[in-house]
């Protein structure tokens, strides 16, 4: 598949190979990196997976404790309740670097890349924001295209 803006038809990727789910984050020591950078990707290069869970903004104080989004760490907000997602399912999860011609919008505040903690912060060349890119050195190096701003094409 390619996926495509929804908006303008511009591709956003290359043909891509889907995978049975999300494969789980590589394992990277961040904190003893020589320099700051992403973690390795979550998904191989060429290949794209379905996320089955919420993710991205909106975060929402939980009734239980848990992992805030798939492949995160527990959150909190600033009075210590636990935060989940309630972002949307079915976010098409690609290797940042399949993306073409993306443009970084808006990123939520980190050390040395996005969060998805701000919501969508990918923006098409036509200016509909089209996707997710999580790429801080702490988090899963992935970016989510939004099922509802991108559709898929055979190449």
């Amino acid at each position: 598949m390619v996926f495509v803006c929804a908006a303008c038809g511009v591709p956003l990727t290359g043909p891509l190979t889907r995978l049975p789910a999300v494969p789980e984050a590589p394992y990277t020591a961040w904190w003893d990196a020589d320099e700051p950078g992403p973690s390795p990707p979550t998904v191989p290069s060429r290949h794209y997976a379905v996320e089955a869970e919420p993710y991205g903004a909106p975060l929402v104080v939980a009734e239980v404790p848990g992992p805030a989004m798939p492949r995160r760490g527990m959150m909190s907000n600033v009075h210590g309740q636990p935060l989940v997602s309630q972002g949307p399912r079915g976010n098409i999860v690609i290797n940042p670097d399949d993306a073409r011609g993306l443009k970084l919008q808006h990123a939520s505040a980190a050390c040395c890349g996005a969060t998805p903690d701000g919501g969508m912060n990918q923006m098409c060349a036509c200016g509909s924001l089209v996707a997710t890119l999580s790429s801080d050195c702490c988090l899963p190096y992935e970016l989510h295209l939004s099922a509802g701003h991108v559709r898929a094409v055979r190449p």
